[in-house]
Parts: structure tokens; C-alpha cells; sequence
């Protein structure tokens, strides 16, 4: 890993008059901000209709990033415990997201020679939607979900899940009971740990002398290109630029060798480490690459960070001007999905049932509650055939080919599509 730069301070103070209390890998002390947000429900708490009228706790979405080792981090408002006790979001609703896993799961099998000799751990494996494919190879894994409920749902499907948190003192329980792992995967879960440095610790201490940590994470580049401030929620506590995760796996002995650019989720990372000084894995070209790129796009230079506050409010606006032309001109507006990520740009825009009629999402548990902060109603995705909207506003906009592929039927009565992100758009 090359020696890690000093950023640049732009010229104009962005200091943050809230400043926290500190960086959660460096510790420095966080004082510029990277968005500010307001206020904001949390974005997987789906209400009942009997608690529509009890007061609703609203925290703030304010993100900083740190100067010294240039991590964009939420503060930690809300435990994990709170957050993740019982969980909304089941993986396997969808089907993109499950040929994803397929592939992968594919292509690791070969890549690191698993077999029955092998043992897959997986950190926040939600209902074993992707340790099902190695369970259907024979090749030993273990989940680890600290959400009960989707925990639940794995285990019904044949894939072994323990209910609990990750970091130091568990993965050192695992290690005590026998086990190393020679694949530990994590897809979209570093974001969703305060404990960046007890969790990356845990991945160390777990993993085998030649094993590999793959994770995925949306990539902040991708954010900040995309105006995508509706990934920023309360459950996801960090924003990782390449930069910044190679940086944090380096501290705890851990190098990456590999890194891929991904689609998934509005644009991901994954990447490969190793233990350091691991030679059976050398350093490929991609990781210079990365580095490199990253580099001259300008996330050394605080100027870059800075300047995406003012896209996310010109964002707001237009998706607004939109929403009010379309009712002005009598049109009906339903939503599609319930994502956290919607729930964020609903209640940052102020979109409520004076907008959307309602939402429909295909998983049983968010149908008939209400989002939260906009108590817009969420219905089975039947309803729309039944009520045929003129409009539909998709939410999970990542998922914009298979949601319109899906309610492609809409347009036999004219009905559209808008898609809010990265600017609102109609789709033709």
C-alpha cells in the first residue's frame, strides 16, 4: 500500500459549529460537514395504523467527514441494537439482488478452490440469500445476522445462523470453538458498524492464515456522482471512499489485493484482502488503479466533499417541481417499493400522502404499515394493476430495469414511470 498522502484543505472554512466528538476509526475530531439532511425517522421502522397518532422519534442526518483520514460518517444517534433488533429489508425479494449473489458465489467456489474442507462465514447473511447457493454445493458456512426475525428466515432455509453482533469478543468465540475461516464475506454491512475498528479487528482475528475477507460497499464516488443522499440513513453509519477502507483494513494487518467496481446498489466496491505479508495472495494492478483514480477525481481535496451539499438541495428541488406539475395537472402518484433509501428522500423532501396515494412493496412484512415519517400506506404490488395511477415514482431507483420490466403493464393505460435519482426523470 502506497504511503498515504496529506489531503488538501480547500480555502474556505466548512467548519461545522456541531462538531462531534470524533472520527470513529482515527478518533480526530469531526468538524466539516459533508450533507446535512435534517431530520429524519428511522428508515426501517414501518409503522401500524395504531401507531400512526403515538409521537414519532426523528434524529438528525447530518454527515461529517474527517480531515485526517477522510472517513464520511454518520454519528452513531441510534444503537445497533435499536436499529437492527428486528429487521424489515429480507434480501431474497430481489431477484437482481439474488443473481448477484449466484454469480459470486460462482465464481469464489473456483477462484479460492472452496470445497468441503472449506468454511464460508458470512457477517450480516441476512435470510441466507447468498450462503443457500454454497450450502448447495456442500460447502460448510455460517451466517451471522443479528436481526432475529430475518435470522429466522435463514435458518428455515437450511443455512446454520447466529444471532448476534460481530467484532472483537465474538469472532474471538468463534476462533475459540474451532473455527477459521477461509472465506469471510461481508456485502453491504461495513457501512452498518459503529464499531469500525472492533468490527474490521473481528474480521482479522477470524480469518484464516491464507484466507480472504471479501466486502462489498456502495462506493462514495458513486454517491457523490450520482447525487445518491438517499443511501444516507441512520443504519449506515460510514461512506467509504477506497481510500478510506484501505486505509482501515491496513491498520488492523489487513491488505486488500483485489478490488472490482460493481453496479449493484447505484455503484459498489468490492474488495479482497488478505492477511498482511500473505503472499499466496499478491497485490493486482486493480488496487493501484483505484487508488489512482480516486486520486484525480480529488478525494484527497476536502474541495470535493464540499461540494456536494449544494447538488443535493438543487436535486430536492427539481424532483419537487416535478411532483408538483405532474398534481397540477390532476395526475394520480404512487410510489413503488419501501427501501430505507425511500424513506430518506421522502421525508428530506417533505413527499408525503399530498403526493403518493400510496406505495406497494412485495414483502409481506411492510404490506399494510405505513412509512415512516411520510405515513404513506404500503400495499401488495396487486394494488396497482387494481387502481392503475397514472404515475408511479420508483423508489429503489437502482432497480429501475427490474421494477419497470416488472409493471411494464402500466403503460397499456399510459401510466409512467419517474425515477427520482440521479435527477427526476420521466421515463419514456
Amino acid at each position: 500500500m502506497s504511503e498515504v498522502s496529506p489531503v488538501t484543505v480547500a480555502a474556505e472554512d466548512r467548519t461545522d459549529e456541531r462538531s462531534g466528538p470524533g472520527c470513529r476509526f482515527c478518533g480526530t475530531t469531526l468538524r466539516l460537514t459533508f450533507v446535512d439532511l435534517g431530520m429524519s425517522p428511522l428508515c426501517e421502522t414501518y409503522l401500524a395504523a395504531d401507531e400512526l397518532d403515538r409521537m414519532e422519534p426523528f434524529y438528525p442526518l447530518l454527515v461529517q467527514v474527517c480531515d485526517e483520514c477522510l472517513l464520511v460518517q454518520l454519528r452513531e444517534y441510534v444503537s445497533p441494537e435499536a436499529i437492527f433488533g428486528e429487521y424489515a429489508y429480507f434480501s431474497s425479494y430481489s431477484e437482481s439482488w439474488l443473481r448477484h449473489a449466484r454469480r459470486f458465489v460462482e465464481s469464489v467456489t473456483k477462484r479460492f478452490a472452496l470445497d468441503a474442507g472449506s468454511l464460508v462465514v458470512e457477517v450480516g447473511s441476512n435470510d441466507g440469500y447468498l450462503l443457500q447457493y454454497l450450502v448447495g454445493r456442500g460447502i460448510p458456512v455460517l451466517g451471522i445476522e443479528p436481526a432475529g426475525n430475518v435470522a429466522e428466515a435463514a435458518i428455515e432455509r437450511g443455512v446454520p445462523t447466529r444471532v448476534m453482533f460481530f467484532g472483537r469478543e465474538t469472532s474471538q468465540q468463534l476462533v475459540d470453538e474451532g473455527m477459521r475461516a477461509d472465506l469471510i464475506v461481508g456485502n453491504n454491512v461495513l457501512a452498518q458498524v459503529p464499531d469500525l475498528n472492533g468490527f474490521v479487528e473481528g474480521l482479522r482475528t477470524l480469518l484464516a492464515p491464507h484466507g480472504v475477507v471479501s466486502l462489498e460497499f456502495p462506493h462514495l464516488v458513486r454517491l457523490v456522482e450520482g447525487n445518491q443522499f438517499d443511501t444516507i440513513y441512520h443504519e449506515h453509519f460510514s461512506y467509504f471512499s477506497f481510500l478510506a477502507v484501505e486505509r482501515i483494513l491496513a491498520e488492523h494487518g489487513l491488505t486488500i489485493f483485489d478490488v472490482e467496481a460493481l453496479a449493484s446498489h447505484g455503484g459498489s466496491l468490492r474488495v479482497y484482502a488478505c492477511h498482511a505479508g500473505d503472499s499466496s495472495h499478491p497485490v493486482g494492478v486493480s488496487v493501484d488503479r483505484m487508488r489512482a483514480d480516486e486520486e484525480v477525481l480529488g478525494l484527497r481535496d476536502l474541495a470535493y466533499y464540499g461540494a456536494f451539499s449544494p447538488r443535493v438541495i438543487e436535486t430536492k428541488h427539481r424532483l419537487l417541481d416535478l411532483l408538483i406539475d405532474l398534481k397540477m395537472s390532476e395526475l394520480s402518484i404512487v410510489g413503488y417499493g419501501a427501501p430505507g433509501k425511500g424513506n430518506t428522500l421522502l421525508n428530506y423532501c417533505g413527499i408525503r400522502t399530498d403526493f403518493l396515494d400510496y406505495t406497494v412493496d412485495r414483502n409481506p412484512f411492510k404490506q399494510g404499515r405505513f412509512l415512516p415519517g411520510s405515513h404513506v400506506p404500503i400495499a401488495h404490488p396487486d394494488r396497482i394493476a387494481e387502481t392503475k395511477p397514472d404515475v408511479v415514482l420508483i423508489l429503489p431507483w437502482n432497480l429501475r430495469e427490474e421494477v419497470t420490466a416488472h409493471l411494464d403493464y402500466i403503460r397499456s393505460w399510459g401510466g409512467r414511470f419517474v425515477v427520482p435519482i440521479p435527477q427526476a426523470e420521466v421515463l419514456r
